[in-house]
């Protein structure tokens, strides 16, 4: 269950309602057409989020290691806008790598020992939530390992990353593409400059939600 603002899967979660609010605000400003394209995006959140979070709570497994312990480290990926949190499991001599959703404690995290379960990570008393299916090559960008030695600062740096207004100014960069889709949206059915408007909210909307709910690392 997501127990408050401070779980991994929150900020996620209130992305898609913000998308969703988002489309159900110019609900009544559309026509038809329009109408039904806000109702497609809104079942694409809906779906997608559905299906991201049963991944999370091991409901759905994807690709994963099989149950046990491994080796495990915490690697930043930077690559362009894109930043997220991974796990690189040594598991049978091999290194493997399992996306996370962010978790303040991974900032601090040291080389430990995973406990692996069907669809489950847990590194001593911390579960941490997969952002996706397990990987054997390394994810494209720039890997930033965790200090080896305890940062003295490490603790209010991963506080301040966790604000969730940090959070959304960070994922909401994905929103440069906006007007680029409102355009595309007006090329195609036309309308005036309250159509680019509602477009251009609900593409931005939309942008952040997806770089959320794919487990963004604000660190």
């Amino acid at each position: 269950m997501i127990s408050g603002p401070g779980h991994p899967l929150a900020y996620p979660v209130l992305t898609t309602i913000g998308a969703l609010v988002t489309c159900l605000a110019w609900a009544p400003f559309a026509d038809l057409e329009q109408l039904s394209m806000l109702a497609t995006v809104g079942l694409i959140v809906l779906g997608y989020t559905a299906f991201r979070l049963t991944v999370a709570f091991g409901v759905l497994r994807v690709r994963r290691v099989a149950p046990g312990v491994a080796e495990c480290k915490r690697v930043r990926q930077q690559h362009r806008l894109i930043s997220r949190s991974w796990l690189e499991l040594e598991v049978d001599g091999r290194i493997r790598r399992l996306p996370v959703y962010f978790d303040p404690a991974l900032v601090t995290l040291p080389a430990a020992t995973a406990r692996l379960g069907h669809g489950t990570v847990h590194v001593g008393e911390l579960r941490l939530y997969p952002s996706g299916p397990l990987r054997d090559s390394e994810p494209p960008g720039r890997l930033i390992d965790n200090p080896t030695r305890p940062d003295p600062d490490g603790p209010a740096h991963a506080a301040r990353s966790a604000r969730f207004g940090r959070r959304l100014v960070l994922d909401a960069q994905f929103a440069v593409v906006a007007p680029f889709a409102a355009l595309f949206w007006i090329y195609l059915a036309g309308g005036g400059f309250l159509v680019f408007l509602g477009a251009a909210t609900v593409a931005a909307a939309v942008a952040t939600w997806f770089a959320a709910i794919r487990g963004s690392d604000p660190s």
